[in-house]
């Protein structure tokens, strides 16, 4: 079964940098995808980027471009999520997901994946 672990949340000021972690095991994830979500209280969830585990690819939603960076340590099956001049509206708990790359599936959307990690809060304070 596949387990994710995120780690590196915390409270940060406004313009600061936090990364990320999400720990993965149990399976071989060369033919995965890794999301990173965030969930603001009254908001849904929401998917910041993701990264194709074989090729290092990424995309990010407008709201992360040029602040956030996706990466992965294929040694350590480990996913990053770099975030820098962070805002109050960063303000949530951020999520890792994990899932199979199909065809044609929507993996902006938290039905593309399967597997969740427990979440970690980040707080930005103005």
């Amino acid at each position: 079964q596949v387990q994710l672990v995120e780690s590196g949340g915390g409270l940060v000021q406004a313009g600061g940098s936090l990364r990320l972690s999400c720990a993965a095991s149990g399976r071989t994830f060369s033919t995965y995808i890794m999301g990173w979500f965030r969930q603001a209280p009254g908001k849904e969830r929401e998917c910041v980027g993701r990264i194709t585990w074989s090729t290092g690819s990424t995309s990010y939603a407008d709201s992360a471009k040029g602040r956030f960076t996706i990466s992965r340590d294929i040694a350590k099956n480990t996913v990053y999520l770099q975030m820098n001049s962070l805002k109050s509206e960063d303000t949530a708990v951020y999520y890792c997901a994990a899932d199979q790359l199909w065809s044609g599936r929507n993996y902006w959307a938290p039905s593309g994946y399967a597997f969740w990690g427990q979440g970690t809060q980040v707080t930005v304070s103005s």
